[in-house]
């Protein structure tokens, strides 16, 4: 496409009728004062006080800011050890000891905008561009299916020749996709989306051909930064447009939307006060939160500075902190720890209270076909800065990581049960707050572990996960919760004809 075809494209691309709908006597929920003087004002909390909110974390109720804000201010190291137990209560109670799992599939890094910390960005010349066909989208799953993942998330830079249509053909393809496994065929069940912020008839494009949940990070939510980082005359310098991507999801019928920001790009305290604006406004405007909230770090990144040199890089012990405060400030939303991290703090952050986690990690556009021709499998060795968006920090396998997890005693999920089955938006929410949801995912996940287990584990992974998965069946025969009606024997059932070949069964 022309240079001039891509500006016009621009043009006509943001909808202000599609932000102003959303505003509240013309202003936007993140009111930058507020967020001072809250954070201001809770800078010293008492030990009660603290435990006063724990509590309340503890019944799964979502914190407003003010309890937020004197959580991100407790210095004292006690205090720090009872939230971070806390956080894994928290997680236990909604979502059980499972684990997530999840593959990201880059399918273009064209892209229109010039975002300060971004290898994708439009004036790197250094990045080598490439957009995926169709057929090169069904090599790179397939060898994502070969690892034994089930769920995806698809990533795209913004251009308009990775546009609304080409994500739908993307995930038209993604779920045709089948690849024999030791049993059965292997598939992904679940494809998620990271994309530019839609207009709501593009974003219905993405309904109509099965999206599961979509992902907009805001970066950052302070406006001044995200001035500065974004050009104004880009796509993507427009914050409000931006800010209620996931707004105009809702309304497109989309109802799992997934929120994030990026941290060390600006203070993170002020960060994490704006991921819980954005979680309430999502929630007084429709009745729903964020299903996830990520937090990546920045890492470094093709031909930008300031991503090894912005002044608000966040160590790893405020990171901690920055993850614990999430936890148990919206305690029934999901929280993704990314390959970004190193092999080590991502095992701490998910005993934090972590849900989802990727493995076998590849961003370069193309690079698990890559991977797969040059290795034989899909370890991660010489990363090439020039062919993706940043840098990784933990490239191990899909295996390695189920099993360590294993010897953990957390089991791996690979459940999409709950999207077939209607468990999305406000009905999911309900069943979180609750703690139930847990309980059928803690049965699927056993389902879906395995299936695993019988067809992509490696030996020393099988031996570890036969002793852990005998540990949850006992679990599950000895609560009252599955002794209730027919309920335990439908999974025992289950459990069975998966044992004897069966595939993709789920309650």
């Amino acid at each position: 496409m022309s240079e001039l075809g891509v500006k016009d494209w621009v043009k006509q691309l943001v909808k202000q009728d599609e932000i102003d709908k959303y505003l509240v006597n013309g202003k936007d929920f993140i009111d930058e004062q507020h967020i001072y003087d809250t954070l201001t004002n809770n800078r010293k909390p008492e030990k009660q006080q603290v435990r006063d909110i724990i509590q309340k974390s503890l019944r799964i109720e979502r914190l407003e800011p003010e309890e937020t804000a004197a959580l991100l201010h407790v210095e004292d190291p006690e205090l720090w050890e009872e939230m971070v137990a806390a956080g894994l209560e928290v997680k236990r109670k909604v979502y059980d000891n499972r684990i997530v799992f999840f593959a990201p599939l880059y399918c273009s890094n064209l892209c229109v905008n010039n975002c300060a910390y971004c290898g994708f960005r439009n004036e790197n010349k250094d990045e080598e561009r490439r957009i995926l066909t169709m057929d090169e989208v069904r090599q790179e799953t397939e060898a994502v299916i070969s690892e034994g993942h089930k769920r995806m998330i698809v990533v795209y830079g913004e251009h308009p020749r990775s546009d609304a249509d080409y994500i739908a053909k993307t995930i038209e393809t993604v779920y045709g996709v089948k690849k024999p496994a030791r049993h059965g065929m292997g598939e992904i069940r679940r494809v998620n989306i990271n994309a530019a912020p839609m207009s709501i008839a593009d974003l219905k494009k993405l309904w109509n051909v099965g999206i599961g949940t979509y992902q907009v990070f805001q970066e950052t939510y302070h406006k001044a930064t995200y001035a500065t980082v974004h050009p104004t005359n880009t796509l993507k310098g427009n914050y409000r447009w931006r800010l209620y991507a996931l707004h105009r999801a809702m309304e497109a019928g989309i109802d799992d939307v997934a929120t994030g920001a990026l941290f060390g790009l600006y203070n993170w305290r002020f960060e994490v006060m704006g991921l819980l604006q954005h979680a309430i406004d999502l929630e007084r405007q429709f009745g729903i939160g964020p299903h996830t909230i990520s937090f990546p770090r920045m890492t470094p990144a093709s031909g930008s500075a300031l991503s090894i040199g912005s002044n608000y890089l966040v160590s790893d012990a405020d990171f901690k902190k920055l993850v614990t405060v999430l936890r148990l400030s919206v305690p029934y939303t999901g929280l993704i720890i990314t390959a970004r991290e190193n092999a080590q703090l991502k095992k701490e952050l998910i005993q934090v209270g972590c849900t989802q986690t990727d493995a076998s990690t590849r961003i370069g556009i193309g690079g698990y076909t890559e991977a797969m021709k040059e290795l034989s499998n899909l370890e991660c060795q010489n990363q090439e800065i020039d062919k993706q968006q940043f840098i990784l920090g933990d490239t191990r396998r899909l295996d390695d990581v189920v099993r360590e997890l294993a010897e953990m005693g957390m089991i791996t999920s690979f459940c999409t049960a709950g999207y077939r089955c209607g468990r999305t938006g406000d009905k999911i929410m309900g069943l979180l707050k609750s703690c139930t949801e847990g309980k059928f995912c803690k049965l699927n996940a056993v389902l879906t572990f395995r299936e695993y287990l019988d067809d992509y584990a490696f030996p020393e992974t099988k031996a570890i996960g036969e002793k852990l998965i005998e540990q949850e069946l006992s679990q599950i025969r000895e609560a009252p919760f599955f002794n209730k009606g027919s309920l335990l024997e439908t999974f025992e059932k289950m459990y069975q004809d998966i044992i004897k070949g069966k595939r993709d069964v789920y309650i």
